[in-house]
Order: C-alpha cells, then sequence, then structure tokens
C-alpha cells in the first residue's frame, strides 16, 4: 500500500500520525454542512425467490425501506459521522411520517416540508433471484409541484451550505436556478442523477459543478454518446465535462468504474467479486463515500475506493442503506479490496 494509501485510509478513522497533534483543534471546528436536495420515498423491493416468469405468479420476498437518492445519500453520510440535511418533500400520510422517523438520527429534516394533498413518493423495485433489478415503478408525482417560489422559501438553508448535493427529481427549471446559485455563490455542487430520462432535466451548462457522477444510461443520456466501448465511456466523459463540471465518475455495473477531470486525471477503478444481496442504494452509496473522501480533501483515485468501499458494504445488505456502514466497516472493505485497482489513462 503506497503512502496516499494509507493516509486515506488514516484519514477514514483519524488516526493519522501526524494527525493526533492538531486533532483536538479539529474537532473543535464545525463540521462541514452538506444539504442534500432532492427525493425522499418509501421504498419496496420485492425479489423472485425462483426465476422470474413473466406474465405468472412469482414466489417472493419483499422488504420496504426508506428510500430517495438525495435521502440516501444524506443517510449513509450521516452513518460516515458527517453533517448532513435533507431538503425534500413529503405527504402529509403515513409514508411520509415513517421516513422522518426512521431517518432523524442520521440527517437533519430541518430544511425539508410537509405538503398537504400529496402523497409521498415511492419506488417499485422488481428484483430477479439474483438480487439485480427486473423493473422499477416510481411514483414521483409530489416533486412536479415544487416550484421556483418553492425553492426560494428555502434560500437560508441553502446560502448556509458548504456543500450541495443535488438529485434531479425536481422540475428543470428547479435544477437550474439550484446550480446557477452554487455557481454564483461558489458552493461545490455534485449532480446525483436519478435516472436516464431525469437527467435530460438538467441545463446544457454545467458550469459551476464540481461532480457529475453517472451509471452507464444516464452518461449516455447526458453526453450523447453511445457507449459500446470501454473507450466510449472517457469519450461520454470528455463531453459531460465539455459542459462544463469538473470531474465526472461513470460506473460499468460489476466492472467498476471510470474517472475522469478537467485537469487530465483519468482512470479506471475494477470491481472485486463480491456476493450480492440487492443492487438498490449502491449507487447512493458511492456518492455518499465519494463525497465523503472529497471533503476530506483526499486525492480522486482514493475519493474513488472510498466510494466503492461503501458501495461493497451495501451491494452487501437488503437495506437500501447498510445499517453496517460505519467507519470501522469501511476501513476494513477498503483495506480489503482496495489497496491496489486503479489503472491510470
Amino acid at each position: 500500500m503506497d503512502q496516499v494509501e494509507k493516509k486515506a485510509l488514516l484519514d477514514i478513522l483519524g488516526k493519522d500520525p501526524h494527525f493526533s497533534a492538531s486533532h483536538e483543534m479539529n474537532e473543535s471546528k464545525r463540521k462541514p454542512d452538506i444539504l442534500c436536495i432532492g427525493g425522499a420515498n418509501v421504498d419496496r423491493k420485492i425479489q423472485s425467490i425462483n426465476d422470474l416468469i413473466l406474465g405468472n405468479s412469482n414466489p417472493a420476498k419483499s422488504v420496504v425501506s426508506c428510500g430517495g437518492v438525495a435521502r440516501n445519500i444524506a443517510e449513509n453520510l450521516g452513518r460516515m459521522g458527517c453533517n448532513p440535511s435533507l431538503l425534500s418533500f413529503m405527504g402529509n400520510d403515513p409514508e411520509g411520517q415513517w421516513i422522518l422517523k426512521h431517518s432523524n438520527e442520521f440527517v437533519n429534516f430541518a430544511p425539508s416540508e410537509i405538503i398537504k394533498d400529496q402523497l409521498t413518493g415511492s419506488y417499485t423495485a422488481v428484483l430477479d433471484a439474483e438480487g439485480e433489478m427486473a423493473v422499477a415503478l416510481a411514483d414521483m408525482e409530489i416533486y412536479e409541484s415544487v416550484n421556483i417560489e418553492l425553492i426560494d422559501s428555502k434560500w437560508p438553508f441553502i446560502s448556509q451550505a458548504d456543500f450541495i448535493l443535488l438529485d434531479t427529481n425536481f422540475p428543470a427549471a428547479v435544477l437550474e436556478k439550484i446550480i446557477l446559485y452554487c455557481k454564483t455563490e461558489k458552493i461545490p455542487l455534485c449532480i446525483a442523477p436519478v435516472s436516464a430520462s431525469k437527467i435530460k432535466r438538467l441545463p446544457a451548462c454545467l458550469k459551476g459543478v464540481e461532480w457529475v457522477i453517472t451509471n452507464k444510461s444516464e452518461a449516455e443520456a447526458l453526453s450523447g454518446v453511445d457507449i459500446l466501448s470501454e473507450g466510449d465511456f472517457f469519450k461520454a466523459a470528455e463531453a459531460i465535462l465539455a459542459k462544463g463540471a469538473e470531474r465526472t465518475v461513470i460506473t460499468r455495473g460489476d466492472k467498476g468504474l471510470i474517472y475522469f477531470t478537467r485537469n487530465g486525471e483519468a482512470g479506471v477503478l475494477h470491481s472485486p467479486s463480491v456476493p450480492v444481496m440487492d443492487v438498490t442504494g449502491a449507487g447512493d452509496a458511492l456518492i455518499a463515500g465519494i463525497l465523503y473522501a472529497f471533503i476530506k480533501g483526499i486525492d480522486m483515485e482514493n475519493c474513488c475506493k472510498i466510494g466503492a468501499a461503501c458501495s461493497i458494504i451495501t451491494l452487501q445488505s437488503l437495506e437500501t442503506v447498510s445499517p453496517k456502514l460505519t467507519s470501522h466497516e469501511l476501513q476494513e472493505t477498503f483495506r480489503k479490496f482496495f489497496s491496489k485497482g486503479v489503472i491510470k489513462h
């Protein structure tokens, strides 16, 4: 393990031998305020026990958990000891109250709001016997009611953030205004697309965006590049950076991810083979891990490794956000899988 990798591990646990002298002073400082803006849903996951047979009743097992890209990332960050808040909108219904009750330990909901006469967003995923998604259904109508006036009322929370994570659940005009505000106020911003269809809500210009983290289909939709080979991943990444983003990561399923930055850093991180219980939430955990590392000042390569370690922990859980995600578990997973594995380009 080289010195950069060792430092990344030590930073996770706060055990850098050169850090101990200033640790007490740094602990007294305020943690960065990370504001996650976007969805907070109820996730319903139904997994077939045997091979799926379309058009038939399939024996299955199910689990219900809190979800929503922004909410998931916020909870992951909270479990890792960060200071996340969530700006989202929920219905005045049992599902909304359930989300608040079960997320409150790790997430500050002060910026969020209950909207009367609306149903809390829901996401229902049907998984095959191996845990891969076969189809998913999303009822996100509540977010279509979010308008500029409603977001304007939240500016005190937005303006005080040290870092903002934005998913693409809200209408295009709202996303554009938040992106422009972050650019003007120089607040670092990460875009976390919800889907290939919703990524099209982003404005053509992404100047001021620090990170864009996508999967393959989202990258294709955003870049206009058909990804048919490994080289195409980097062509898509170049197209995304050409829109103004500073850094981009594109995931490749079980093949890992690629990263590319405006200053020329590029690499491929391969995924280790691990047992998969459920893929839902793994991408959100990846983003949370990357941001967790980034706000600690860790380099691009190790940001991606730490994000991948978070993803591995989540893949081995039936929960959308793994309750096993802790600093210790993250450190052990990092040590086990990521002392090697990045190919520089």
